[in-house]
């Protein structure tokens, strides 16, 4: 394949010769790895990384009812939020799974604007004409960075000084020599310092390049797909088609005009699609429900409040185990392989495992175990009924696909989030980071 025919195929990157593989990844052409995975595991400590792999379609829902649309569809309060600034919102089905979870931009009292969520919640109340709200879309791209150095990174590729952006802060910024007005906000699911610049799709290739090549003399690496789980997962957030899916899956609707299925695989019964799905509580987000309006799902939502069943933990699996899964495959008889970073890889939000206690007693399910090159652990997130939660204590993860052969995983349960040693993004020391501008 010419290099001409590579640059018309991927959606809105440039295309370098030596980035390792790219790929057609739900729908669409990205890098699948960039620099070696090993290596960008440990930029988000040392320097900075660059991501691509969420641009697609930004949707804006814009019109006097535009927040009543929202809230009915959301567990947050979205009336006590200021233009220019974001928020993670969730939206669950009646039996108070989460449906979608996608980050919102607040553009003025009546537009509001996502991206790189599943919006049919949304769409579906809007189609109900009860709002008078239209829905806009368009093609953007979205380049996520992560590290020390990020700030250092963007302030010289535009020339300006960024430190007034606070968490969750998005205003309009520049770079030099591109006639366009982009987007910078101050988010990140890494757990520490972290943000977006976002664009026109079309300037994509060119806004990409610009950044890269003034942060690769800094360290900069360019992450893929094949290494997005990895953040997220230390990071302690838990992320729709990486640690569960969308419960839109309960709908034959919905999965007939999916862009892709839903791949149950992992030691849970295939037919218990429950197990690939969660509840606020089971990532964390119980904090996030503000119990002042009605919202689709509600009840059932603040039933769990009130009476939790499991909540979300990390485990920390133990390196013999490990190396046993590794040894086996050169046998005749091995266990099914984990690859690394994302044991099972992406997207992956389909592969559950049970996790059982030391008499196999099933008490949670895991889900796909991810490898940190810069912690050297492996670790997945997993929900685990709350009476067996104890940091420290040890568990059994049966790795592999249902009916098949299976090894039992010790793992520790650990703190969550994982990720230490490093200034948390919401009130990171920006004095500590050097400036851009020259």
């Amino acid at each position: 394949m010419s290099n001409e025919v590579k640059k018309d195929v991927l959606d809105v990157e440039p295309y370098y010769p030596d980035v390792y593989k790219y790929g057609n990844i739900m729908t669409k052409h990205i890098t699948w790895e960039g620099d070696p995975w090993y290596e960008v595991g440990q930029s988000y400590f040392e320097n900075s990384y660059i991501h691509a792999g969420l641009s697609g379609l930004e949707e804006t829902f814009k019109g006097p009812d535009a927040a009543k649309l929202l809230s009915d569809c959301s567990i947050n309060n979205v009336y006590k939020w200021k233009s220019g600034k974001c928020k993670h919102l969730v939206a669950l089905t009646p039996d108070g799974l989460v449906a979608n979870h996608a980050l919102f931009f607040k553009d003025a009292e009546e537009s509001f604007r996502t991206t790189a969520g599943c919006s049919v919640p949304y769409l579906t109340a809007l189609q109900s004409g009860s709002y008078q709200c239209e829905y806009l879309t368009k093609k953007v791209f979205i380049f996520q960075f992560s590290g020390p150095l990020s700030l250092t990174i963007l302030e010289k590729s535009t020339q300006t000084s960024l430190r007034d952006v606070k968490f969750l802060d998005f205003c309009p910024v520049s770079i030099p020599g591109i006639e366009a007005e982009l987007e910078i906000c101050r988010i990140g699911m890494s757990g520490t310092l972290a943000y977006e610049v976002h664009g026109p799709a079309e300037l994509g290739p060119a806004v990409y390049d610009h950044i890269y090549q003034i942060g690769k003399p800094m360290g900069m690496k360019r992450m893929g797909w094949k290494d997005y789980t990895v953040n997220h997962t230390f990071g302690g957030f838990a992320q729709m088609t990486v640690n569960f899916e969308t419960s839109l899956y309960q709908s034959p609707e919905f999965c007939a005009n999916a862009p892709f299925p839903m791949v149950c695989k992992g030691s849970v019964d295939p037919k218990d699609i429950r197990a690939r799905f969660r509840t606020p509580l089971e990532c964390d987000w119980a904090w996030m429900a503000k119990l002042d309006h009605e919202f689709v799902g509600r009840e059932t939502l603040e039933n769990e409040i009130a009476n939790p069943k499991r909540k979300l933990v990390t485990l920390e699996f133990n390196t013999d185990d490990l190396a046993d899964v590794y040894r086996s495959q050169f046998t005749d008889s091995p266990y099914k392989y984990m690859d690394m970073p994302c044991a099972d890889p992406q997207p992956a939000g389909g592969h559950q495992d049970y996790v059982t206690d030391k008499d196999g007693n099933v008490i949670g399910i895991s889900a796909d175990p991810t490898f940190s090159s810069h912690f050297h652990t492996m670790i997945s997130h997993a929900i685990l009924d709350v009476d067996q939660i104890e940091e420290g204590k040890e568990v059994l993860v049966q790795w592999g696909d249902y009916g098949k052969k299976i090894k039992n995983l010790r793992a520790s349960i650990a703190r969550f989030p994982y990720i230490h040693g490093v200034m948390d993004n919401r009130d990171y020391d920006l004095s500590t980071v050097p400036s851009g501008i020259e």
